[in-house]
């Protein structure tokens, strides 16, 4: 047989073997003469493996692995001629105590149906592709922090479902990508972000435990046509973002945990190697095999799948030896520290490999805490993501927000906050799935007030986040109301957008992204005050809010004026820095925004006269909950 060489071996124990999704797991092969499918497992504590399927009838004696020698890796091996595309298998793994363990492929393409667990053996080599403009862009991207990032965080078993169907109604990735790309296209977001792809088997997971980390979830269809679905994006100049989870994993018994009979994955001392607080295993960063295997999956989507970018999930988690752990329950490191070095390093490997390989691709860190660094290049000690999502950002925007207005005058800090740091990392501004689930409530459900409160806050509060530096994301539904809290088990409430109120918000959020593409300055310097300028931070008797967002050629700049009160300002003078004609391009109060639509000039003339320590100024009858954005000519 002799598929996997010395050199496959050698590479593996570097974990340098960046294509090793190519040769462990399952895949067609011919061996003299014979078509067939060749298996490799990775299993050293092992006394014996065979592979067992639907092709040999589930017969666990039929067809035996051999180890191959003289390594001692533990690789195990087998070519079987029976065995075709689409067939189900495990591996059946004899512990030298004799416990028998059926496991499912850790390197499989494709899996069974849930509630099954076995494998199942696909082709993805012969995928085809029509991206190639894409992709030539994408390699082209000479700076990805210059290009516009507006992100639709999705989980598509919940997005859209066909009624009155027994097996749940779900899209398939087929129609899903023509539905979904139709409501991305027409909304204006630039990028998509998917949960719940990589396999696993709980639905209320949302696929944050996993046991497939080489396979898109059969939910909604085979390897083939998740790849139909990112090829269909690409082709519509949408960005794919995807959920990526290399903290930990689930128990289940067909899973990663005990692989081979013994702590395989993950790390053998339970105080590292589990997360009392969820349940899971942690994975053992200090094995070289099991870097590789978490590298070759990331590098499976990127490459293999033309996935633009990974969100890595839970990276606090990973970072701390502490997290989420009391007294006893941890290691500390060898310098007597709660930080993880095997996670250090396996970050900077990660990070700089991708975006090296992969120019355009973007890694993002969801990291809830001040480590240091986390976008900063690991040469100069950081961890080397692309961005960092801004948890902190969005607590003091939701404690703002959920705010009566009432009180919003003595917690003004909290909306500026978050640029006395902004210089520090590269940001995604997040509202994302966390912060509409577990009796969080919808975004709608947080704002204070009546149902017209609740839609003008909601206005003012996307109106804020768009005009902030720092990249975007908003989770599905968000942009048009969702009474409802998220729930994996049923669609968004698409029937709102029949109801006036939802429509105007949607409609406004439209806006908004449009505003967002057209002009550089919103997002060509994100992390640079060069990008950035208060007009008024501090008035918080208004609480309103004033600030210009500038481009690298200083043209076309937006003057931001935020009302987060019910009070309206008939004649709101705002301290502008140079002369010149304001024009207005977005008004909050226009009737199809569900606004008073009483006329206002288009054009507003700053005049020399002080006003927040400017020379000149401009006054705007501000409504209540008022957004004005004006265009700096």
């Amino acid at each position: 047989m002799g598929n996997f060489t010395d050199l496959d071996m050698y590479l593996l124990g570097q974990a340098t073997h960046y294509d090793i999704y190519k040769k462990m797991g399952a895949h067609p092969a011919t061996i003299d003469g014979r078509q067939g499918i060749r298996f490799n497992v990775w299993a050293p504590h092992a006394a014996r493996v065979f592979v067992i399927g639907s092709f040999n009838g589930w017969n666990e004696w039929a067809n035996e692995m051999v180890r191959l020698e003289p390594s001692g890796m533990g690789i195990y091996e087998a070519f079987i001629p029976e065995a075709h595309i689409g067939d189900l298998y495990k591996y059946l793994i004899i512990t030298h105590d004799g416990r028998w363990l059926f496991k499912a492929d850790p390197y499989a393409n494709y899996a069974e149906m849930r509630p099954g667990t076995a494998s199942r053996i696909a082709d993805i080599e012969s995928i085809r592709w029509t991206d190639d403009a894409w992709m030539e862009k994408r390699r082209a991207t000479k700076d990805v922090y210059e290009q516009p990032m507006a992100i639709y965080e999705v989980h598509p078993g919940s997005w859209m479902r066909h009624p009155c169907r027994e097996d749940g109604g779900y899209y398939s990735y087929r129609e899903f990508a023509v539905a979904l790309t139709k409501y991305v296209k027409e909304m204006g977001y630039t990028h998509v972000e998917l949960m719940g792809i990589s396999e696993y088997p709980f639905d209320g997971s949302w696929g944050y435990q996993v046991t497939g980390y080489y396979a898109p979830t059969s939910r909604y269809g085979a390897p083939d046509d998740f790849a139909y679905l990112v090829d269909y994006l690409h082709n519509h100049d949408i960005g794919v973002i995807l959920d990526w989870v290399p903290a930990h994993f689930p128990r289940d018994a067909h899973g990663l945990a005990d692989f081979d009979g013994c702590p395989l994955y993950e790390y053998p001392d339970p105080r590292m190697g589990e997360h009392p607080e969820w349940g899971t295993k942690i994975f053992n960063y200090d094995k070289t095999e099991v870097k590789n295997f978490l590298i070759g999956s990331a590098l499976m989507w990127i490459e293999h799948y033309h996935i633009d970018g990974l969100r890595v999930d839970a990276v606090a988690s990973m970072l701390y030896l502490d997290y989420g752990k009391n007294d006893g329950q941890w290691v500390a490191n060898s310098f007597g520290e709660n930080k993880n070095l095997d996670v250090i390093e396996f970050f900077r490997h990660i990070n700089t490999l991708i975006t090296g390989r992969n120019p355009g691709t973007v890694m993002i860190a969801e990291e809830s805490t001040a480590w240091p660094m986390v976008t900063g290049k690991a040469e100069e000690g950081g961890l080397d993501f692309t961005y960092k999502w801004n948890m902190g950002w969005m607590h003091d925007f939701l404690d703002y927000m959920s705010l009566d207005p009432y009180f919003r005058r003595d917690n003004h800090h909290r909306m500026t906050f978050a640029m006395s740091y902004n210089s520090s990392e590269k940001y995604i501004l997040v509202l994302s799935h966390d912060e509409v689930v577990h009796l969080k409530c919808s975004m709608w459900n947080k704002m204070p007030g009546y149902e017209d409160e609740k839609f003008r806050n909601l206005k003012a509060a996307y109106a804020f986040m768009m005009g902030h530096p720092g990249k975007k994301l908003l989770f599905m539904g968000q942009d048009f109301g969702q009474l409802r809290e998220w729930s994996e088990e049923r669609e968004l409430d698409w029937y709102l957008l029949d109801e006036p109120m939802h429509k105007q918000l949607h409609d406004f959020v439209k806006a908004l992204l449009a505003i967002y593409r057209k002009y550089p300055c919103m997002y060509q310097i994100d992390s640079d005050w060069a990008g950035f300028e208060w007009m008024s931070a501090d008035d918080c008797d208004h609480s309103t809010y004033s600030f210009v967002r500038r481009g690298k050629s200083g043209k076309n700049s937006l003057l931001f004026i935020i009302n987060f009160t019910p009070m309206e300002w008939a004649d709101y003078r705002v301290g502008v820095s140079k002369r010149g004609n304001y024009q207005l391009i977005l008004d909050s109060d226009a009737a199809e925004f569900g606004g008073s639509g009483a006329e206002k000039p288009k054009s507003y003339k700053a005049v020399k006269k002080e006003c927040d320590g400017r020379p000149y100024s401009i006054a705007y009858p501000l409504p209540a909950f008022g957004v004005a954005v004006f265009r700096i000519l």
